[in-house]
């Protein structure tokens, strides 16, 4: 990573479902910390793991929140959430920092990329931040170091519950618990009560609970970015 690099990755997920049920990535997990990153500065590209249109949750497609309805109102951001780049198309020296937007699809097709597993290490080891909200640690639970260490091992986490899992009735959908699978690969999941914001900061990574702390991630991460080039 240059110290001047004022661009940030942002991924999506490319899976349409939650089990039987249309999903995609959650809007307001792109859009708050999209405007907080953009406001301070910073350029956001986006990729998925097909490239092309990446899906959104309809469950999420609440356009009385002024965020979402600025973000979808406008034609540029249209245009490059419906025009993903792939994994192969970026470099990660190019990126201060790699963020996972959630909703539930991102269970089914983020864990195992290898190419951007590989785009997130780098830009890791690279003194990059990485962060993620809600489902979006799925993008990062089984990310190594060159070490050949987790990316999350001794690391506080926030992430999707199982509690919050059973209150969407969701938790025989999702192929695996996320917080059961990011302490199995050495993080310390730290949760707080559903619904509620939870963010932690812990070395270079920076995870958020659910929909209502992705401001705050956003906010984690351009913060810890700017001190990083200082």
């Amino acid at each position: 990573m240059s110290g001047a690099s004022k661009k940030v990755l942002f991924i999506v997920t490319s899976h349409d479902r939650k089990g039987s049920k249309p999903s995609g990535f959650y809007l307001s997990e792109v859009t708050h910390p999209h405007q907080v990153l953009t406001d301070g500065g910073y350029e956001v590209e986006f990729v998925s793991p097909k490239g092309g249109k990446a899906p959104i949750d309809p469950d999420s497609m609440d356009l009385g929140d002024g965020v979402n309805a600025d973000f979808w109102k406008d034609p540029k951001l249209r245009a490059a959430i419906e025009n993903t780049k792939k994994p192969t198309d970026v470099r990660a020296e190019d990126y201060a920092g790699i963020f996972f937007a959630g909703g539930h699809a991102a269970m089914w097709d983020l864990p195992n990329d290898e190419a951007i597993a590989a785009l997130t290490s780098n830009i890791f080891e690279h003194g990059g931040v990485v962060g993620a909200v809600c489902h979006g640690p799925a993008g990062i639970v089984n990310v190594k170091r060159a070490n050949g260490e987790y990316i999350v091992k001794d690391m506080y986490v926030a992430a999707f519950t199982d509690n919050e899992e059973r209150e969407v009735g969701l938790e025989r959908e999702v192929p695996f618990s996320l917080s059961r699978l990011l302490e199995q690969h050495g993080a310390h999941h730290d949760p707080g009560p559903n619904w509620v914001i939870r963010v932690c900061s812990s070395g270079r990574l920076v995870t958020g609970q659910n929909p209502a702390s992705a401001t705050r991630v956003g906010d984690a991460m351009r913060t810890m970015m700017d001190n990083l080039s200082h």
